[in-house]
């Protein structure tokens, strides 16, 4: 018995216990929801501690025995808690390439704190709970589901990781290498790679590195000096001012001789100059391919001592091989200076050897085309190509090629040179050789936006690419068109073409040149970016026939380039009716159904071009087309059914083509067709993929489903485990469309009772609240998550399951669905007045009656006491009874009601309605007539909806009933009911006149009745 007492007294409110730790978890929720970088891996990460703050809130409510091992497990959990939010912190706060580069060590602490937390809630389970509680059941399930926790990064963040260990290894990484590296690593962590951009966040990394004093870990800090020295290597984070003030120091004080290597340079064996020295343990260096050579040709012993030799001993020697790169520099630097003035010289056997020697050290190395950029030459081969000696204008002309090749400063520098462009376009007409040079000088040119315009702005320069564009050549041919593709932007170099007949020639060659020359003609048309006005003048002079005729082409690789091109083409509307029209569609089907074809990207192309085929269908002309992309439903089952035949890029094209004919004039018999099908079901598969693109797709299509048929027929597909990913989806997913699809689907869901206990259970009415405190933002997609979200809550608001709704009403949504009902979309107030509608109907039965009433002869006489509900006697309150009087919700009501919205309207009238039913229609009526309700009522009787005339009338004929509103409203009533009468149905047309008689306008024995 004593040990009975101890026990009861060691029994203490959980609340006690966990509320700390509670308060934790939710501010460690909200920061793991705050960070910006793997925002994926920290949703899923906040999933799991959500899920653990509610096991606790579940412990909270019982009385659980106290003891040492539970404190020690509740210690351990807010130590894990602690750690959690911190790392949430730091990856809100630092900086965001420091943190892309520690994206592996951030993720694995993430999942050892998940394991940990899991650690911690398994000894609180054993410490606190015996093993038949519920909630015990609960904490294993979350135990287990963390400690099989995996975050992961994508594939392409790994990509970029191993690239940037690759690069500290090579020895020989070039700035390219360097600036493609900080280009890719800009765009995973979400900056711009603007020049200025990337150079303001490295500098911000550097001094992160340099001033962060928690680098316990030796290894980490080599690391990430590692790192910083690769990037440093890249020029995109220097100006090319920086750059060139560098240069210039440096070189001036190198002198102006060239200097001889030291002997130590040169390898004993070879006698060269060294390129990657190695040393052997007795301090002999040789260049590593001489001496491994040496060594493969069977000899044992050192060259020059004769001692023995271990290949597997030879390791580099930095400092000789770094002393070697640097008198190597120093002597070009001083060579490239000596070289201007030769370059300039009027002997031309001079000059032609100087600049031979130029192009030789520009193909040599990158950084030397640098150095002579920073030299100032390009001015200097600019005036060269003005030069009588055509060679002399080849070799200005290779040089200058080298220099602008896929480096946008030195295309700009080129083109600003006065007369820069009209002496390279001087050059294509001249012969063979130099044309051939300047036309490549000239593509290459062509693919900086800033110089395109200098290019079409050379008077004749089109006429001349036209005119190459149809060479014997077929390389110069090739680039004739790649040039005007990159032309073809701006519309007055559309119209130079058009008048040098360029698309003429082009679809003549199309349709009859060679098998070589077709392929040409339809590669440039699936390569160039061409204008819709382009396109559509493609079209209209007949690019799609010769094109659909090479889809039955033999050749795979024409039948691609052919695809690619109509893909480019059908991207307009316009076209991509003509090409449904004409019959495009049947060939493309046949071509996707292809069991011999083996390529998956044609595949691909393919289907695509179907895709743009189908978004055209929602154009408006579509409609007087009749283009329609399906035939019959067998039509639809069969591209259907491909869905689980192909790869992920073919199956985005296939649900987007579905998505598109589903919004189009026929999509009606589109969606009864693919419910027919159970397309339901595979949907559903692949709204559990981690690809998200794809599973984005799949829950818009699901949602189009759901939108206007009979979900009943859905019941059979809609799992518990169905409902659980959409929630997932709609509380993790960063693409607001598939949110708001995720929660169309779930506000479609059947409306039966086990559907909506599995909501519940899985805590939806939490995602729909926070949903619903966003309220309305500029984003079309992020208003259609609060409607969607308006909608769902409706289910749970049903006056039929009181405990339903008092569930809603104790999480506080009924201030929220009143607030809604002034900033919310027409939609959304639809959902709030149906929810308020549904509420009131229940709170006559759910008001607690007054406890004092005075009886006489069995009957209630007075008003009603002071706190009693005016329109139910009773005691109300928003989580008892769900009264809109004590929601405030009367007055926002009725300003719906002039809503322009029909439907809108007739939900606010709906919801007002319910305070003057049955025995409530006195006190209800006042209530409404205070909210100037009654007015707006009379302004329905003249509604354009047959349905809220009706409404309308009927709750008048009731009000009129009673004498005090007739002299207030009659007025303004009797014109309206008088048209209804004259013009109504014939029920309403007996109860106007019935109203009417309430106003004594007629009497009972009327002929209306």
């Amino acid at each position: 018995m004593a040990n009975n007492i101890t026990n009861c007294a060691l029994l203490v409110p959980a609340s006690e216990i966990f509320y700390e730790t509670i308060l934790a978890l939710i501010e460690t929720v909200n920061a793991a929801k705050s960070v910006v970088v793997q925002k994926e891996n920290f949703n899923k990460f906040s999933s799991y501690l959500e899920r653990t703050t509610l096991v606790l809130r579940d412990l909270s409510k019982l009385a659980i025995q106290s003891s040492d091992s539970l404190k020690h497990a509740v210690d351990i959990l807010n130590g894990e808690i602690t750690v959690a939010k911190q790392l949430a912190l730091t990856c809100i706060n630092r900086n965001k390439v420091y943190l892309f580069l520690n994206y592996r060590r951030i993720l694995k602490k993430l999942e050892g704190t998940t394991k940990e937390i899991s650690r911690a809630l398994g000894l609180i389970s054993l410490a606190s709970l015996d093993g038949s509680s519920v909630v015990n059941d609960e904490i294993t399930k979350l135990c287990e589901s963390m400690l099989d926790a995996k975050y992961r990064i994508t594939e392409a963040e790994e990509e970029i990781l191993e690239k940037i260990e690759s690069g500290i290894e090579e020895r020989s990484v070039d700035r390219s290498y360097a600036n493609n590296l900080l280009m890719l690593i800009a765009e995973a962590v979400g900056i711009s790679t603007e020049q200025s951009e990337v150079k303001k966040e490295f500098e911000a990394l550097k001094c992160e590195i340099d001033n962060d004093q928690l680098r316990e870990d030796l290894a980490e800090a080599l690391q990430m000096e590692q790192i910083v020295a690769l990037l440093c290597k890249a020029d995109i984070i220097t100006t090319p001012e920086e750059k060139e003030v560098r240069y210039l120091s440096k070189r001036h004080s190198l002198g102006r001789q060239p200097l001889a290597p030291l002997q130590s340079f040169y390898c004993p064996i070879t006698m060269d100059i060294m390129v990657d020295p190695v040393e052997t343990s007795h301090g002999q260096t040789f260049e590593r391919s001489a001496i491994e050579k040496w060594l493969e040709e069977g000899n044992k012993h050192c060259p020059l001592t004769m001692t023995p030799l271990n290949k597997l001993l030879l390791r580099s020697n930095k400092t000789l091989r770094e002393s070697i790169e640097e008198w190597k520099d120093r002597n070009t630097m001083i060579t490239i200076a000596s070289l201007k003035p030769k370059v300039q010289s009027d002997e031309e056997q001079e000059v032609l050897h100087s600049l031979v020697r130029l192009l030789d050290l520009c193909i040599e190395r990158e950084l030397h085309q640098e150095w002579i950029i920073m030299e100032d030459y390009v001015p200097i081969l600019i005036s060269l190509l003005g030069s009588k000696n055509s060679e002399i204008r080849k070799h200005a002309l290779e040089i200058l090629f080298i220099l602008a090749k896929d480096n946008d400063d030195n295309k700009e520098r080129i083109a600003k040179v006065d007369d820069a462009i009209e002496l390279i376009v001087r050059s294509l007409a001249r012969k063979v050789n130099e044309s051939k040079t300047a036309l490549q000088l000239l593509l290459e040119l062509s693919r900086n936006n800033v110089v395109q315009n200098l290019i079409g702005s050379v008077q004749g320069c089109i006429l001349l690419l036209v005119t190459m564009s149809s060479s014997d050549d077929p390389q110069a041919a090739k680039d004739a068109h790649e040039i005007l593709g990159n032309l073809s932007f701006l519309d007055e170099n559309v119209v130079q073409m058009a008048k040098a007949n360029y698309f003429g020639p082009l679809l003549r060659l199309l349709s009859s040149g060679t098998e070589s020359v077709k392929m040409m003609m339809a590669k440039t048309l699936s390569e160039v970016e061409l204008t819709d006005h382009s396109k559509l003048s493609l079209f209209k002079d007949g690019a799609q026939g010769p094109l659909l005729k090479l889809l039955s082409h033999n050749d795979i690789e024409m039948k691609k380039v052919a695809v690619k091109a109509l893909q480019n083409l059908s991207s307009l509307p316009q076209n991509g009716l003509q090409m449904i029209r004409e019959g495009a569609v049947d060939q493309l089907f046949e071509l996707l159904y292809c069991h011999r074809l083996s390529s998956t990207s044609l595949r691909e192309r393919v289907a695509a071009t179907i895709m743009h085929l189908a978004i055209s269908t929602t154009a408006p002309e579509a409609d007087q087309m009749k283009a329609l992309i399906f035939k019959s439903e067998e039509d639809i089952f069969r591209l259907f059914s491909l869905i689980s035949l192909t790869g992920p890029h073919v199956q985005q094209s296939i649900l987007q083509t579905f998505i598109a004919v589903c919004q189009s004039s026929s999509g009606f018999e589109i969606r009864t067709t693919l419910r027919q099908i159970s397309a339901t079901r595979v949907l559903i598969q692949l709204c559990e993929l981690d690809n998200y693109a794809l599973r984005a797709s799949a829950v818009k299509l699901f949602h189009c489903l759901m939108e206007d048929g009979d979900n009943s027929t859905f019941l059979e597909h809609i799992t518990h485990r169905c409902i659980e990913t959409l929630l997932e989806i709609a509380k993790t997913s960063n693409n607001s469309e598939e949110v708001a699809s995720a929660m169309g689907v779930i506000s479609n869901l059947p409306n039966d009772s086990q559907t909506t206990e599995w909501l519940l259970n899985l805590n939806t009415l939490q995602v729909i609240f926070n949903f619903l405190t966003t309220g309305n933002t500029d984003s079309f997609y992020k208003r259609e998550v609060v409607e969607n979200s308006a909608k769902a809550l409706c289910r749970f608001t049903v006056p039929t399951n009181h405990q339903w709704q008092k569930r809603v009403a104790e999480s506080r949504f009924i201030p929220l669905l009143v607030d809604l009902l002034v900033s919310g979309t027409p939609l959304t107030k639809k959902s709030v007045a149906i929810s308020l509608k549904q509420f009131s109907e229940s709170s006559s039965t759910l008001s607690t009656p007054s406890k004092k009433k005075k009886v006489v002869f069995g009957c209630c006489l007075g008003s009603p006491e002071p706190g009693c509900c005016p329109v139910h006697s009773g005691i109300c309150t928003l989580e008892s009874s769900f009264c809109l009087l004590e929601g405030d919700a009367i007055r926002p009501l009725v300003s719906v009601l002039e809503e322009r919205d029909i439907g809108v309207s007739e939900a606010s009238l709906d919801a007002l309605l319910t305070l003057i039913e049955g025995e409530q229609l006195q006190k209800g009526s006042k209530v409404l007539d205070e909210a100037n309700a009654i007015g707006s009522m009379v302004k329905l009787l003249s509604s354009d909806s047959p349905r809220v005339q009706e409404k309308s009338l009927k709750a008048l004929e009731r009000v009129f009933r009673l004498a005090e509103f007739k002299p207030k409203y009659g007025a303004s009533a009797q014109l309206p009911l008088v048209d209804i009468t004259q013009r109504g149905t014939s029920d309403m047309k007996s109860l106007a006149a019935k109203t009417l008689s309430h106003l004594s306008v007629l009497h009972d024995q009327s002929s209306f009745f």
